[in-house]
């Protein structure tokens, strides 16, 4: 009984969202509302951590932005404000939450593509 109602919460996946993966460069791009206006703002970034879960399953993108500030946006895979994801490049991690890319800056801060 109680499946039955999870499953009536259930949100439809968003087909614009590609197969991720923690280590990818992305750019993720939102629908932004202003007022009356609507536009679309573009986040690029490395994947850090990938949650999934059903209505809950998110993930986490990083970018150093200006003057070496890291910033890190959490978007909900299932969310219809996310207008598209463009996996830009795979790269080559060897775990599942990249935490540590945190603390790094410079050449250390980079990942090896992975070329398929």
């Amino acid at each position: 009984m109680s499946d039955q109602i999870m499953k009536s919460f259930e949100v439809a996946s968003n087909e614009k969202i590609p197969a991720l993966k923690p280590g990818d460069t992305v750019s993720v791009h939102v629908k932004i509302k202003e007022g009356e206006r609507e536009r679309i703002q573009e986040f690029k970034g490395t994947i850090i951590r990938l949650r999934k879960g059903g209505n809950e399953s998110s993930f986490t993108v990083r970018r150093v932005a200006s003057n070496g500030v890291g910033v890190e946006r959490t978007f909900l895979l299932r969310s219809p404000r996310i207008d598209k994801v463009v996996v830009e490049r795979h790269n080559v991690v060897r775990r599942a939450q990249l935490y540590f890319m945190r603390g790094r800056t410079g050449k250390s801060a980079r990942l090896k593509q992975k070329f398929d």
